[in-house]
């Protein structure tokens, strides 16, 4: 599978049932999988509203605010008080979780990386500056901030993203070389790697 590439502008917008929001589903693995049974799921969300997150059990979850004021995440067991403010900065919880979410302000926006527990695990790197990715079968890049050049491993593949432009991947191990074409660049980029098994 090579580079699936999106633009963050033009990912279809699934209003909340509460109206709390919207989201835009940049994938879902593998294709077809709902909710209950989605090995990995990547989205946007543009948050209008405070309210309560949805609890997804056996899923771990990492938010990273994009744009926007942000806002504060708190469980009701008082385990988790995460003010989520500063933008780029990618926090964890477990999906399981009974998280309410209290704006700060206005809308802010957000990057969604869910992984089932028992199967993958994730991690999100923000770039600023020149660097390799190491492989991963699944992943994705988002340029969120300036323009890069993404030169994929396998082959003599060039990509360049646009602010908002990205790319995922999956069941294909990728490396990246990474390159920022101008200055305040930053760029997201998610790798996925198997939970080992005991």
């Amino acid at each position: 599978m090579s580079l699936q590439r999106f633009d963050r502008a033009t990912l279809p917008a699934s209003p909340w049932k509460n109206g709390g929001g919207v989201t835009r589903e940049i994938a879902c693995w593998p294709p077809g999988a709902g909710m209950d049974d989605f090995q990995w799921r990547l989205s946007i969300a543009a948050i209008a509203a405070s309210g309560p997150f949805s609890a997804f059990a056996g899923v771990d979850r990492i938010i990273t605010l994009l744009d926007g004021p942000g806002v504060r995440l708190a469980s009701s067991d008082g385990a988790i008080d995460h003010v989520l403010n500063r933008p780029l900065e990618p926090f964890p919880f477990p999906g399981e979780a009974m998280i309410h979410g209290t704006m700060l302000g206005a809308v802010s926006s957000d990057l969604n990386v869910m992984t089932r527990r028992a199967l993958l695990g994730a991690e999100i790197k923000v770039l600023r500056a020149s660097a390799s990715s190491a492989a991963s079968a699944h992943g994705m890049l988002l340029a969120a901030q300036g323009r890069w050049h993404a030169h994929a491993s396998t082959n003599t593949t060039q990509y360049g993203l646009e602010p908002g432009q990205g790319g995922w991947w999956a069941e294909e191990s990728l490396a990246w070389r990474l390159e920022p074409l101008c200055a305040d660049a930053a760029l997201i980029c998610v790798r996925m790697h198997a939970t080992a098994q005991p």
